[in-house]
């Protein structure tokens, strides 16, 4: 959406900002230079009476301010920024740009032309992502955060994405309600987007932009070790629960079968306490699942049952071809331990792990006053719904 184009749908610029400096005035001025037929939303993510002149300043040249009443982290004002431009203009598409510069308007425009190109091929709602390329003098933080977010989610999903860091992302109206149920805090959330949509089907789209870093990145509130380890935690905890089982089974036959002298007794008697222990801690700690017990129960032990098998006959498929036996059950416990977790997150576990105990969505969305507290039902509506099913609610919405 170029200026001097023209467009079937509304486009905002959505931009999370905290504690920003005249960068932030510089960018809504130079966006509606080059958007003028975009509007600019602007999330004030508590950073408090000291940064009020730039929000001020925004709203002076016509953007809409949202604020938070304290520092909830860029996910959250993500999530508010997408739910106020949800409530003002349903069939709106959305660009997110960072406060601090490093997205150039140009580079804006060609990730809003980029959506407006792929909706009039009717290809399927996708995001849209500005990519840097990483060369030159480019800040060693970004430059081995970037490696390491990149070879995460090449691994999770199979799509190799250059630039998974980038805040320059452009989403179609229709995964709105999609993208508002993802749960996820800070940074951490842009990665765990990516996972997801690799999951779900989501098609992600690349276009070139320019790689800006202004005094080294310095604004930058984005730490690579720590917002990485937040997007592995569930499959550390997993790990973790897994390891908690296969001590307790393995003591459990011990203890058993010296009280019992059967060792039937004491296999079947352990198993069904490392499991029990298993599924308690995965349903409660690492899925944070809610939800009636029993079906999740029954989905767990038909898991067990299927893994089971699959252990036996990929052992056995290893070994017939040629591979020592402990080799052979190291990949397949491998490969199991990673079906295992996908199973249960999104099968065993889910959709009701990403809901609060009541069916709503934690999400919370601010007033422009900055009172907080209002619970968004956008994010609670969509949960169980998948992509396809958002764009038809979508463009029902609007006809």
């Amino acid at each position: 959406m170029s200026a001097g184009s023209s467009t079937e749908r509304p486009l905002w610029v959505l931009v999370p900002a905290y504690e920003p400096d005249h960068r932030l005035v510089d960018l809504v001025a130079a966006l509606a230079a080059r958007l003028p037929l975009a509007r600019v939303l602007v999330v004030d993510d508590g950073s408090g009476e000291a940064y009020a002149e730039p929000f001020g300043l925004v709203a002076a040249a016509g953007g809409v301010v949202v604020q938070h009443a304290r520092n909830y982290g860029k996910a959250e004002a993500l999530r508010t920024g997408m739910a106020a431009i949800l409530e003002r203009a349903p069939g709106a598409d959305i660009v997110c740009v960072d406060c601090d510069g490093q997205h150039l308007p140009r580079d804006v425009a060609r990730v809003a032309d980029e959506l407006a190109r792929l909706r009039a091929l009717g290809a399927a709602p996708g995001l849209v992502l500005g990519c840097r390329s990483f060369d030159g003098a480019v800040p060693l933080r970004s430059r081995v955060g970037n490696r390491a977010t990149t070879a995460l989610v090449e691994l999770a999903t199979g799509q190799r994405i250059d630039d998974t860091q980038t805040g320059l992302r452009g989403i179609p109206a229709e995964l709105v309600p999609w993208l508002l149920a993802i749960p996820g805090e800070r940074f951490a959330w842009e990665l765990t987007v990516l996972l997801r949509a690799g999951r779900d089907g989501v098609r992600i789209h690349t276009v070139p932009i320019e790689t800006v870093y202004l005094d080294h990145n310095a604004s930058s509130h984005f730490r690579p070790v720590l917002d990485s380890v937040r997007v592995l935690a569930p499959l550390l905890l997993f790990a973790a629960s897994s390891l908690a089982a296969a001590v307790l089974d393995v003591v459990g036959v011990l203890v058993l079968s010296a009280l019992t002298g059967s060792l039937a007794l004491a296999v079947v008697g352990a198993r069904l306490a490392s499991a029990t222990v298993n599924f308690t801690i995965n349903r409660r700690t690492v899925f944070r699942a809610g939800g009636p017990v029993r079906p999740q129960l029954v989905r767990y032990a038909a898991l067990a049952v299927v893994l089971l098998a699959a252990g036996y006959g990929g052992i056995r498929l290893l070994t017939d071809a040629g591979l020592p036996l402990l080799v052979a059950k190291l990949t397949t416990d491998g490969v199991l331990f990673v079906a295992s977790f996908l199973v249960q997150r999104d099968h065993v576990f889910g959709p009701e792990a990403a809901q609060a105990p009541d069916g709503s969505s934690t999400l919370t969305t601010k007033s422009d006053d900055g009172v907080h507290g209002r619970t968004s039902q956008a994010a609670s509506r969509s949960d169980s719904r998948s992509p396809a099913e958002l764009t038809s609610a979508s463009n029902d919405a609007r006809s």
